[in-house]
């Protein structure tokens, strides 16, 4: 009657234990979603960097570009010594950055 009893250390066809390709088989899909989860995390932050890259650019364009066209307004109609169209293009600057240090540092803040 010995015979009628399995085996007390099963084998596959193959010469392994069910259990270790079980194992195997839940240690590959484990490897493949911690990949697709990484690539993914990677695809975002590339956005995210492409989103702030954008950002920073028009914060500092729009406050630059209205120094200027205020300054060359105010040159037309005003006679001075002084230019107006460079000092409010470096206040336009100086507000842009501002304003772009004030929207990375909000966004760091998220995270």
């Amino acid at each position: 009657m010995e015979r009628d009893r399995p085996p007390a250390n099963p084998q596959s066809s193959n010469g392994q234990n069910p259990n270790g390709q079980k194992a195997d088989f839940l240690k590959k899909i484990d490897r493949k979603a911690q990949r697709k989860l990484k690539a993914r995390h990677s695809r975002t932050q590339v956005w995210r960097g492409m989103r702030m890259f954008g950002l920073v650019g028009w914060a500092v364009t729009i406050p630059t570009l209205l120094g200027i066209a205020l300054g060359v307004w105010i040159d037309r109609r005003v006679q001075s010594q002084y230019s107006w169209t460079l000092m409010l293009l470096l206040i336009g600057v100086a507000l842009g950055c501002f304003n772009a240090w004030y929207w990375v540092d909000k966004e760091s803040q998220r995270d």
